[in-house]
């Protein structure tokens, strides 16, 4: 990997595990000074150690804006400019199989996070980047702000609006040489993907290889997603390779998004197949 991000400070928002820890990872192999925000303190600074002078942990709830303002101060405290915010950190709420059985008391801290969150660290980090030559925002949200489907719906609801406001930040904020772009990251292997409230460790490992099928039946390809798949398109949305884009929803899916991949007609056909041979012996 080449230095595309050399002189480049960065904030990464849930920066201490899954897609937000591969991407501090990717960004520093890549050049960045990269400042870990996150509520998990003990995997903060342990990333942080990890990495070394150019890397530093600082605790960050999201939705609350004093800290997002404290952690660009921070930023630019320590290394002296701002130039990409990876508004990245997520929570998954209430896991309602079905809709009228959610009592959507996770409402409000989902959009805090989800969707607040990512409103005012584009804000923040946009004031302090339109004062200074402009800068990239990127902003995380989920195939399942572009697909409807079942359960989940303060989620759902959450990250699809994140979808919208990139658009508009793009357009509101291009007079500031502000590029915004989000990454919508579908069936990644992160500890948000299992479902069972609780489950960690070994046993979110087995279960996360019992339920690969299941996850994967709708998925064209069908290698498994991980981290660093998202953290990598997150590298080229940041980088002056994407000098002329913004506004931009990028999938990293493995093609869920572009249509359902099960055969249905297989299944039709098999199904008829069945239906005929059973009639013909009656």
């Amino acid at each position: 990997m080449g230095q595309e991000l050399a002189g480049k400070v960065a904030i990464i928002t849930g920066g201490a595990s899954g897609i937000g820890r591969a991407t501090v990872e990717v960004f520093a192999t890549a050049g960045a000074r990269v400042v870990i925000a996150d509520v998990n303190d003990d995997a903060g600074h342990e990333l942080a150690k990890q990495i070394g002078a150019d890397a530093f942990y600082q605790h960050t709830d999201v939705s609350k804006a004093d800290q997002v303002q404290a952690v660009v101060d921070a930023a630019v405290a320590k290394f002296g400019a701002l130039n990409i915010m990876f508004n990245n950190a997520g929570i998954s709420g209430g896991r309602h199989p079905f809709f009228l059985d959610d009592d959507l008391e996770n409402f409000h801290s989902v959009i805090g996070v989800n969707l607040y969150g990512v409103m005012i660290g584009s804000q923040r980090a946009g004031r302090h980047m339109a004062k200074h030559g402009g800068g990239v925002i990127l902003n995380n949200a989920s195939i399942a702000g572009i697909m409807a489907g079942q359960a989940l719906m303060s989620y759902r609801a959450s990250k699809a609006a994140v979808i919208h406001l990139t658009k508009s930040l793009a357009i509101d904020l291009a007079r500031h040489n502000i590029r915004v772009n989000c990454l919508a990251p579908g069936h990644i292997r992160t500890p948000i993907r299992v479902m069972a409230d609780g489950v960690s460790g070994d046993t979110a490992a087995r279960l996360e290889k019992h339920l690969a099928p299941v996850w994967d039946e709708n998925k064209p390809l069908k290698r498994d997603g991980v981290p660093e798949d998202a953290a990598y398109a997150a590298l080229f949305l940041a980088s002056d390779r994407a000098a002329q884009i913004t506004g931009a929803i990028l999938p990293v899916d493995g093609g869920i998004s572009a249509g359902d991949s099960v055969n249905h007609l297989e299944k039709i056909l098999s199904a008829q197949d069945e239906f005929l041979a059973n009639e013909g012996t009656n």
